[in-house]
């Protein structure tokens, strides 16, 4: 394996989790997430990895490595949008003239659900 693959792989699973680590803490996109990429690598968040730790796994910080790390951030960004997305579940009420709180307490004296199906996310920090 040529070292150009070694650092594809290492991109595409260590590098990537680091990303998806930071990405996690503050939801935002390139380049707001660099800034807190840098705040992590510093501070050692990150499985106690700094600077140094992070470039042996294909992150760099430098001017060079800016379009490789902004490309690195989007497809993480993407997947994590679309994990997101696979985790709502569709919920269809029982019954059309029963209906809930959103607490899973039916309301007593409350019509159908004239909306349509609730859609529930995945618990906030999943």
């Amino acid at each position: 394996m040529d070292s150009r693959r070694a650092a594809e792989v290492e991109l595409s699973s260590e590098a990537a989790d680091f990303v998806r680590f930071c990405y996690r803490r503050r939801r935002m996109g390139w380049p707001d997430l660099y800034d807190e990429m840098c705040a992590v690598a510093g501070r050692r968040l990150y499985e106690g990895w700094g600077f140094e730790d992070l470039a042996e796994h294909g992150i760099g910080f430098g001017l060079a490595h800016l379009p490789a790390l902004a490309e690195l951030v989007g497809r993480v960004i993407a997947d994590e949008g679309e994990r997101r997305a696979r985790e709502q579940v569709r919920v269809v009420a029982a019954s059309p003239t029963q209906s809930f709180d959103g607490r899973g307490s039916e309301v007593a004296g409350v019509g159908g659900n004239a909306a349509g199906p609730l859609l529930v996310g995945a618990p906030a920090g999943a």
